[in-house]
């Protein structure tokens, strides 16, 4: 349901509820009750004392808490005070909004008198109703648990009814800050390493670029998208909203870091036994992984490199030829509730909680450095990013892969030389700064470093080599080239995932950010970079028959983007998923700017020494 319908009610409300008979119990006129906006801050100034808290009724979410609030306040001053009496003025109180309009004997009283045993075990259970909104089962072993160990004051306000609005402002108050101004977040994984490492704690500053109205604001404001141990989702969409984002005092800039929502998170596969509640994040990967298992499956169960040269050629020629009808297999697979094929859980007959689908604020949270805005144009030839074909900038902490021949170089150890240039080997793997390695084509043994060009420099000059700089093969280096259906496969994992564009993480081909207002014509040699864009993240329902493009049914032989676009790549660039693998980002997945770092500690070091002294109260670069 939209936003306007949850702001029509709340319009609407004191007209439904009669507060024009109401008022005057008061004191008040009963005119006063028909302004909009000012019988609220009447309501709220007469039952609570508090008129500003009127002004809360404008943020969607937090509107119905405060909707809530009022309605309860004030059938409690008419001595409304039990279990049904509050779920009443929780979800629905015309029935006794209309008995306090046609009763004038129905007296308007004072607030609760605490030292009153009886008022005290009126209102009770209504309290309990209060505390279980706020904070389920937990608020109330709070209260138990400190209620076998003290006693309450005479006269005062009992646990449960404290604890209760404590609990109801605490979670006004984080949604009101994490949604519109600022929001905790924590690196979880490396594709930011050596700018921004695992364990950084940092603020998200939403006001920046504008603070983004929440689409699903009925949602848990402590936790994004799942509660932690039960695995649920913490949101619900009754109220759903569109785009809207408020004024901000500067726009996305080239090099800024930048939180967005994670684009390919639109449809997710639930495994409750993750923390995150998810099997992976990228379902179009797991389509892609799936979809080749499944043809692997049927073809004898012979894998590549089980296979002679000719024979992997034609196995991946045959697979291309069939790939579609092998993506919907998988996509059956998985809305079967299977796990993958080759998978334990599958053998063991194990089945997921479903495909679920997730709006754009609930998807999940990455963070990476925009390179490219609107209308910018962007080539990468061997890792050197270029905009607007001018080199760009390259961040102080921006790591590439080098790597040196073994017996060209006398390294001192593994751990000397991670303490002498400060390099780091992470236990998860998401970080190897030095390492070596067998090259499977020639045999060779060569030293791997992961470096930025500080300490490349730094290196290079202290053993006097020269490091050689990594780079994916490109078979489209060469204009002339015939590609096999090996490469045409390889063409599958990254950007736009299409078998005849030839991207890889080191070499990308020359294209254009998309702007908003921007037409361009499509065709079916280009449509494979917009095809997200046109279906999932601007609606369309996008068609290709032969050479022929539908748009809505509609023959399309051009497109105008309805919004702007970004391309981001983690400073990690060789352990980065990034738009290199998923494309381009919409602005209305833009959550915020990295701004602070605030707190630092290694996951890999157990102990108090794993705090990054040096990395706490820095502003992000």
């Amino acid at each position: 349901m939209s936003f306007i319908y949850f702001y029509l009610l709340i319009l609407a409300h004191p007209y439904l509820a009669q507060w024009h008979r109401l008022f005057p119990k008061l004191g008040r006129k009963s005119w006063e009750a028909l302004v909009p906006g000012y019988n609220y801050f009447i309501l709220y100034k007469e039952v609570l004392n508090k008129p500003w808290w009127s002004l809360l009724l404008v943020f969607p979410g937090v509107h119905l808490v405060m909707w809530m609030t009022i309605n309860v306040s004030v059938l409690r001053r008419f001595g409304f005070y039990s279990f049904t009496d509050t779920l009443q003025g929780l979800f629905f109180p015309y029935l006794l909004f209309t008995k306090i309009a046609k009763d004038d004997a129905l007296p308007y009283g004072p607030a609760t008198n605490w030292a009153n045993s009886k008022e005290l075990e009126q209102r009770k259970w209504g309290d309990h109703i209060i505390l279980f909104m706020a904070l389920p089962v937990v608020g109330h072993l709070i209260a138990i648990i400190l209620d076998k160990v003290s006693r309450d004051k005479p006269g005062s306000k009992p646990r449960v009814k404290e604890y209760g609005d404590s609990f109801v402002w605490a979670l006004v108050a984080a949604a009101v800050i994490r949604t519109y101004s600022f929001e905790p977040f924590q690196i979880p994984t490396g594709s930011m390493e050596k700018t921004m490492v695992v364990g950084d704690f940092l603020f998200v500053n939403k006001l920046a670029y504008g603070s983004k109205v929440p689409i699903t604001p009925l949602s848990y404001p402590l936790v994004h998208n799942i509660v932690p141990i039960v695995n649920i989702k913490s949101y619900l969409s009754w109220e759903k909203g569109t785009y809207t984002r408020l004024p901000g005092w500067s726009k996305i800039e080239r090099n800024d870091v930048v939180v967005f929502n994670f684009p390919s998170g639109d449809t997710a596969i639930l495994d409750p036994r993750t923390p995150s509640g998810l099997m992976g994040h990228d379902f179009h990967g797991l389509i892609n992984q799936e979809a080749f298992s499944q043809f692997i499956n049927s073809n004898r169960g012979q894998y590549p490199e089980q296979l002679d040269s000719l024979d992997q050629l034609k196995l991946y020629s045959d697979y291309i030829s069939g790939i579609e009808s092998w993506k919907n297999r998988a996509r059956a697979h998985f809305a079967a509730g299977n796990f993958p094929l080759n998978s334990q859980e599958y053998t063991t007959g194990m089945t997921h909680g479903g495909l679920i689908y997730r709006p754009v604020d609930k998807r999940e949270n990455y963070i990476k450095r925009c390179v490219g805005i609107p209308g910018d144009v962007l080539e990468i030839k061997n890792s050197v990013l270029y905009v607007n074909n001018k080199k760009a900038y390259v961040a102080p902490g921006q790591a590439l892969l080098y790597r040196i021949e073994k017996n060209k170089v006398s390294f001192p150890s593994v751990e000397e030389m991670l303490n002498r240039y400060n390099l780091e080997n992470s236990s998860d793997g998401a970080r190897i700064d030095f390492q070596e390695l067998t090259d499977e084509k020639d045999s060779k043994v060569y030293y791997q470093l992961n470096l930025t060009r500080k300490e490349k420099n730094k290196i290079e000059a202290d053993f006097n080599i020269k490091l050689t700089k990594i780079r994916d093969p490109q078979y489209s280096d060469n204009p002339k080239a015939v590609a096999s259906s090996i490469e045409l496969f390889s063409n599958l994992n990254q950007f736009p995932k299409d078998i005849y564009v030839n991207n890889t993480m080191t070499d990308f081909q020359r294209f254009q950010i998309p702007r908003k207002g921007q037409r361009i014509a499509i065709n079916t040699q280009n449509i494979a970079w917009y095809k997200r864009i046109i279906s999932a993240y601007e609606g369309h329902k996008l068609a290709i028959k032969g050479d022929k493009i539908y748009i809505d049914g509609k023959r399309a032989t051009s497109y105008r983007f309805a919004m702007n676009y970004y391309w981001m790549m983690g400073d990690n660039r060789f352990h980065s998923a990034d738009s290199r693998v998923w494309g381009f980002v919409p602005e209305d997945h833009i959550v915020g700017r990295a701004s602070f770092i605030w707190f630092s500690k290694s996951p890999f070091v157990d102990s108090f020494l794993g705090i990054r002294f040096d990395r706490i109260f820095r502003f992000v670069d």
